[in-house]
C-alpha cells in the first residue's frame, strides 16, 4: 500500500513539472525574437518626425545658397553709370523685391548706379552643378556676345559674370530682358547674417526709398 502512494506521488509531481515547462515553453517569445522589440518600436516611432515636421523640411537647397553675395565691386569696363539715378551713390533704400529671401526688408547703402539691360537667366554650371533656372540679374555687359542689340528670350549665351559658383562661362539661355537702372548695394541680410558688400545686382523696382 504504501509502495502505491508513492508511485501516486511521484506521477503527480511529474505531471506537475511538465505542465510547469509546457507553461514556460509557451511564455517564451519566438526563436529570433527580441523580447524588447515592442518597446522599441515605440521608441523609434516617438522619434521620427511628424508629416508636418516633414513639411517644414527645406529638402531643396536655396539656388542662391552658393551665390558669392560680396564681391570685389568691379564692374565691366564697358558698363555705364546712371547720370541721374533714383538712389544716389552713398544714400539709403530699403530692399523690397531681391532674389532672396534674406534681402527682402533690408536697408541698403548704394554703392553705385549703372545703365543697361539687365536679364535672367536660366543656365547650366560649368561646375557640373544643378540647372540654375531664371536667375536674376546679369547685366548686357556680362554676356560676352554682347554687342549694341538687346538680347531676346531665348536666345543662347555664353556667360561672364562670376556671381555664382560655376556661372562664369556658363552657356545661358536668355528667359527675360528690361531696361533699367542696376544698383550695385552693401546691405544686411534679415536673417542676421554677416554684412554684404558690392552685391551686383538689384534693379531699381526692387527698391524704395527709406520711410
Amino acid at each position: 500500500m504504501k509502495k502505491k502512494i508513492m508511485i501516486g506521488s511521484f506521477s503527480l509531481v511529474t505531471a506537475f513539472a511538465l505542465a510547469a515547462c509546457g507553461n514556460d515553453e509557451d511564455s517564451m517569445p519566438d526563436e529570433g525574437m527580441d523580447p524588447d522589440s515592442d518597446n522599441n518600436m515605440e521608441d523609434m516611432k516617438d522619434e521620427m518626425p511628424d508629416n508636418d515636421d516633414m513639411d517644414g523640411m527645406d529638402m531643396d537647397d536655396d539656388e542662391h545658397e552658393d551665390m558669392d553675395h560680396s564681391s570685389s565691386g568691379e564692374v565691366p569696363d564697358e558698363l555705364e553709370e546712371e547720370e541721374n539715378p533714383t538712389f544716389e551713390a552713398g544714400s539709403q533704400a530699403m530692399v523690397e523685391g531681391g532674389h532672396m529671401e534674406e534681402m527682402e526688408g533690408a536697408e541698403a547703402t548704394i554703392v553705385g548706379a549703372y545703365d543697361t539691360t539687365a536679364y535672367i537667366v536660366s543656365y547650366d554650371p560649368t561646375n557640373g552643378g544643378e540647372r540654375v533656372e531664371n536667375h536674376e540679374w546679369v547685366v548686357h555687359e556680362e554676356i560676352e556676345e554682347a554687342g549694341e542689340e538687346t538680347f531676346e528670350p531665348g536666345t543662347e549665351v555664353t556667360l561672364e559674370a562670376d556671381h555664382m559658383d560655376g556661372m562664369e562661362g556658363a552657356t545661358a539661355e536668355i528667359d527675360e530682358a528690361e531696361e533699367t537702372t542696376v544698383y550695385m548695394i552693401d546691405y544686411t541680410p534679415t536673417d542676421g547674417g554677416e554684412e554684404v558688400e558690392n552685391h551686383k545686382w538689384v534693379t531699381e523696382d526692387e527698391l524704395s526709398e527709406v520711410e
